[in-house]
């Protein structure tokens, strides 16, 4: 609960790997949840590139960003999480988030060793409520 607790409260931006423009995808209503506590949110996403998800740009990659990361949140299956945690590496963000169902532990253990935070199988969208955190400052 501590990282968790640590990664919500010191992230400003998020990139959302995974991102996208379908209102009933959890990835979409994540990221307008995020958008709405005070964070900023890039949406990622290689086939959606130039498009707008919540009024933000999509971008093909964590190396098209171009400022820190905070925080990876990561709507891709366990498999294809490792690349997203590699890019993530890659960067120097902060911390990467593997959202609920999304669990590699080596990719956890290699982001761990980088020194980022890691969080498996948890979705911020429960957390921020459930720990009854403030809005992003």
């Amino acid at each position: 609960m501590d990282t968790i607790r640590s990664v919500l409260t010191s992230a400003k931006t998020i990139a959302m790997v995974g991102a996208s423009p379908k209102a009933h995808r959890a990835s979409n209503q994540v990221m307008h949840f995020l958008l709405s506590k005070g964070y900023n949110v890039i949406p990622v996403n290689p086939n959606k590139v130039g498009e707008e998800i919540h009024g933000q740009t999509v971008v093909a990659s964590l190396a098209d960003i171009n400022e820190p990361i905070d925080l990876v949140d990561i709507f891709r299956n366990s498999v294809e999480a490792g690349d997203a945690v590699d890019e993530a590496i890659a960067v120097n963000a902060k911390a990467v988030w593997m959202q609920l169902g999304v669990i590699n532990e080596p990719a956890a253990a290699k982001a761990a060793a980088a020194g980022l935070q890691v969080v498996m199988d948890k979705c911020p969208a429960i957390e921020l409520p459930r720990l009854e955190l403030p809005q992003s400052a």
